[in-house]
C-alpha cells in the first residue's frame, strides 16, 4: 500500500518525458520546414538567380506556416481534451489521495491489525494485496497523461515561437521577391503594348468578352512570337495558387452570379506563379473583377485570372513557367491572432479568392481542358 501511494504521490510531481508522436513529429516538420526557409532566404542573397531563390522561399515559408498552424491546432485540441479529463477527475484524484494519505500516517503493525482478529486481519491483508497493483496501475495511468500534458505544454511554447519568428521572415522574403521581380530587366517581349489603346478599350468595354476580343488593338508592334510549349500539356497544368477550390463553372456565388471560371480559395498574401510559359497580354483593374492578368500561354488562347493585389511584369513580356505573376491581397494575421483563435486555421485560413477563366476564339471553355483540377 505504501508503494501504491509513493508511485501515486510520484505521478504527480513527475515532469513530462514523452508526448503523442503525432503532435509531436507535426511540430518538428514544421520547424523544420520554416528552419529550411530560413537557409533559403539567406541563400537568396548570393543567388545569380536572385527571383528563382526567393520564389523557392516564400513557397518553403508558405508551406511550414500552413504546417505549424495545422499543428498548433492539434495541440490545442489534445492540450484542452487532456485538461477537461484531469478535471472531470480531480475529485476522484484528491478523494484517492486523502485515503492513501491517511492509510500512509498509520503505523504499520496498527494498519495489519484488525479489531475483530486474526482471521478479519488475514482477510484484510488479501484486500490490501488485491487493491495495491489496481492503485499502482492507476497510478501509472496518471503520470503517464501527466507527461503527456507536460509534453504538450512544451511543443505548445516552442511552436509559438517558431511561428512567430517565420512570420517575420515571410515578410521580409515576400517585399524582398517582389523587389526582384520589378527588377526584371532579362525577360523577353512579344510584343510592345499601344497604352493609349489600352486605356480606350477599357473604357468601351463592360463585359470580359468584348475585352476579350478587342485585346488586338492594344499591341503596338509585335517582337517575337512566343513559344508555345502549353498545347501539349492540355490538362497538366498546375494551379497557379497554392489552394482549394471553391466554384466551378457554372456555380452561383452568395449573391447569385454563376461564371464560367473557377474559383480559388487561397491564403492572405498567397504567392502567385506561372503555370506555364505564357505572354502577359494584360495586368491593371478591369470592369468588377479587380486587378486583372491575362496572360496567352498558345496562340487564341487566354487564361483570365482575376483577385490578385499584386501583379509582376508589364503587358507584353513573356513569363516563364514557374517565376512569380503576382500575389493575393488580404493581410496575413499576426502571430497572437492566431494563437488566440481570433483567425480561423487550415483549410478556413483560405480567404482570399482568385477568378480563373479559360478562353479561346469562341469564348470561355472548361478549365479542365488546361488545369489539372484533382
Amino acid at each position: 500500500m505504501r508503494r501504491a501511494l509513493a508511485l501515486l504521490f510520484v505521478a504527480l510531481a513527475l515532469p513530462a518525458l514523452a508526448q503523442d508522436g503525432t503532435t509531436a513529429e507535426g511540430a518538428a516538420r514544421a520547424a523544420r520546414r520554416l528552419r529550411e526557409a530560413a537557409q533559403l532566404l539567406d541563400a537568396a542573397e548570393g543567388s545569380r538567380d536572385r527571383l528563382a531563390a526567393l520564389t523557392q522561399t516564400v513557397r518553403a515559408y508558405e508551406d511550414g506556416l500552413g504546417l505549424m498552424r495545422d499543428t498548433l491546432r492539434r495541440v490545442a485540441e489534445d492540450k484542452a481534451r487532456l485538461q477537461a479529463d484531469l478535471d472531470a477527475r480531480r475529485a476522484e484524484i484528491a478523494g484517492l489521495l486523502a485515503a492513501l494519505q491517511s492509510m500512509g500516517e498509520t503505523p504499520e503493525p496498527v494498519l495489519m491489525l484488525h479489531p475483530s482478529g486474526a482471521l478479519d486481519t488475514a482477510r484484510a491483508g488479501m484486500l490490501l494485496a488485491d487493491v495495491a497493483p489496481a492503485l499502482q496501475a492507476r497510478a501509472e495511468g496518471l503520470r503517464a497523461e501527466l507527461e503527456t500534458l507536460s509534453a504538450i505544454e512544451q511543443t505548445q511554447a516552442e511552436a509559438e515561437q517558431t511561428l512567430r519568428d517565420g512570420l517575420l521572415s515571410v515578410q521580409t522574403a515576400r517585399a524582398d521577391l517582389a523587389a526582384a521581380a520589378a527588377d526584371r530587366t532579362d525577360l523577353p517581349r512579344a510584343f510592345t503594348e499601344d497604352p493609349v489603346a489600352t486605356a480606350l478599350l477599357m473604357a468601351s468595354t463592360e463585359t470580359l468578352d468584348a475585352f476579350a476580343a478587342g485585346l488586338g488593338q492594344t499591341v503596338d508592334q509585335r517582337l517575337a512570337t512566343p513559344p508555345d510549349t502549353a498545347t501539349a500539356r492540355a490538362g497538366t497544368l498546375p494551379l497557379p495558387v497554392e489552394g482549394t477550390i471553391l466554384r466551378r463553372p457554372g456555380e452561383p456565388d452568395p449573391a447569385g452570379v454563376a461564371r464560367p471560371g473557377l474559383v480559388l480559395s487561397a491564403e492572405p498574401r498567397a504567392l502567385v506563379t506561372m503555370p506555364v510559359t505564357a505572354t502577359l497580354r494584360f495586368r491593371g483593374p478591369l470592369l468588377d473583377y479587380g486587378t486583372v492578368a491575362i496572360l496567352e500561354p498558345a496562340p487564341g488562347t487566354l487564361f483570365v485570372l482575376a483577385g490578385l493585389a499584386q501583379v509582376f511584369g508589364d503587358a507584353g513580356e513573356i513569363l516563364p513557367e514557374g517565376t512569380p505573376l503576382g500575389m493575393m491581397g488580404g493581410e496575413t494575421p499576426d502571430a497572437d491572432a492566431m494563437l488566440t483563435g481570433q483567425v480561423p486555421v487550415g483549410g478556413s485560413a483560405r480567404t482570399e479568392s482568385l477568378y480563373l477563366e479559360v478562353r479561346n476564339a469562341d469564348g470561355p471553355v472548361d478549365p479542365g481542358t488546361w488545369f489539372r483540377l484533382d
